[in-house]
């Protein structure tokens, strides 16, 4: 089993990089294989709602979005990271999420999971706003003990929020109970019905 762990802070060793390693040692300690991807500097577009990537199973736009799709369509966990940018996510992580989440399949059942890394406040609603992305997929979000938020102002500085750092280590431990119930689950032919999406549209 593999967990894709992106990293949606343009510093590619602050909070968000060690909260997300904090993770990783317990998927390691677990025998789950996982990935780290970072997002970089590069300015990233959003999505324009041309529907290309419908039908060519990729965005035209030929950078890291396309990457994380792709490796999202192998995993059996997705962890989104993301800094608090005046109580939101970062904005070059939401222009890639609304990429890959609009242009992914076969989502369904992968397990999600996000962490926020703030110096004092928003936490909570950038928080809520990742989920979404898991909501609307069919993903089952993975719990912990609190919501999943470090505290500090450098990479440090997070080990010193002892809870935050139980909060990612259990959280870690069951997104890994969560991908083996559901793989338990599918081997013994116990999958929920699915049914064709049903868009209504207001205007007539």
């Amino acid at each position: 089993m593999k967990v894709l762990l992106l990293n949606g802070s343009p510093d590619a060793k602050g909070c968000i990089n060690e909260g997300l390693k904090v993770m990783a040692k317990i998927f390691e300690s677990e025998k789950i294989d996982y990935e780290i991807i970072q997002i970089g500097k590069n300015p990233i577009a959003g999505c324009i709602g041309c529907a290309s990537c419908r039908k060519t199973g990729e965005c035209f736009r030929k950078d890291i979005a396309n990457e994380v799709a792709a490796k999202l369509k192998e995993a059996d966990g997705f962890v989104i990271g993301s800094p608090v940018y005046y109580s939101s996510p970062n904005g070059s992580l939401l222009a890639l999420l609304d990429r890959v989440f609009y242009q992914a399949s076969g989502l369904e059942f992968k397990v999600g999971a996000s962490i926020v890394s703030c110096r004092r406040g928003g936490a909570s609603s950038t928080f809520d706003m990742l989920n979404k992305y898991f909501l609307i997929s069919n993903m089952p979000i993975a719990p912990s003990n609190y919501w999943n938020m470090i505290h500090g102002s450098k990479a440090e500085d997070i080990y010193k929020d002892e809870e935050g750092i139980q909060t990612l280590e259990v959280l870690a431990r069951n997104m890994v109970f969560l991908m083996k119930s559901i793989k338990l689950g599918k081997d013994n032919n116990l999958n929920p019905a699915m049914v064709s999406k049903i868009k209504t549209n207001y205007i007539k």
